[in-house]
């Protein structure tokens, strides 16, 4: 890995455990890399491969919205404020007995989330669910909610 991505992803370790995404783990049954994706502002995004994780763990099948009903909800409306949820994943905490699943490793050591990371399979569903709890009696009315995306309406 070249030394300045090297340095991105240190960067992105103190940042997230500085702000409590994540906490140090000394034994853990599941460890997963870090995969690291370029950004457009030349950051990089710090990804965990869970493809293991994922493959053990049951679906969770909450339905997200279909694109073409979204687009149709907005039909009659003149204004739009798009917003997209800033960590909105990392807004959930993890149940405390799947905290140590999430373990992944780096030069630095060895943590695990104690929020929702990126890249779990049920993420999207989990987080929808949330909107759909939070938002239920504005949702088709004021506002669209497609996991971490919002448009509201006007």
């Amino acid at each position: 890995m070249r030394p300045d991505v090297v340095m991105k992803i240190r960067e992105e370790v103190r940042k997230q455990f500085n702000v409590g995404f994540f906490q140090v783990v000394n034994y853990s049954e599941w460890v997963a890399n870090v995969v690291t994706v370029p950004k457009k502002d030349e950051k990089v995004r710090m990804c965990m491969d869970y493809r293991d994780l994922n493959k053990a763990g049951p679906k969770d099948n909450f339905p997200l919205p279909h694109i073409d009903m979204l687009v149709d909800n907005t039909a009659g409306y003149s204004l739009f404020s798009f917003m997209d949820s800033f960590s909105g994943y990392n807004q959930i905490k993890m149940h405390p007995t799947d905290i140590e699943k999430s373990t992944f490793i780096t030069l630095w050591g060895t943590f695990c989330y104690k929020v929702i990371p990126f890249g779990l399979k049920n993420t999207g569903a989990t987080y929808q669910r949330a909107m759909v709890t939070f938002f239920h009696d504005m949702i088709h009315k004021e506002i669209e909610v497609y996991v971490d995306d919002m448009i509201a309406k006007s």
